[in-house]
């Protein structure tokens, strides 16, 4: 499995299933994917990295505020 630990991921490569769950594992991220709650369910199946945002807004629902999340947001689609 050491051969999967990436430390990035690069805006247009294709990654396995099992090398986004490694670095998702090891790195403090976020990932969106177009697979829905499958997105580890096959650790062969391809995704491309589309987009690479420096952060995201988030919405409290418990106090109504917006807050600016400084936390790298990787978008992910099935190849």
């Amino acid at each position: 499995m050491a051969d999967l630990r990436l430390n990035d991921l690069k805006v247009g490569q294709n990654y396995s299933a099992q090398e986004l769950d490694s670095f998702v594992s090891t790195t403090d991220v976020v990932v969106i994917s177009n697979n829905g709650s499958q997105l580890f369910t096959d650790p062969h199946r391809e995704y491309k990295v589309t987009e690479q945002f420096d952060g995201f807004f988030e919405h409290s629902s418990e106090n109504g505020e917006k807050y600016f999340r400084e936390k790298t947001a990787y978008l992910v689609e099935k190849v």
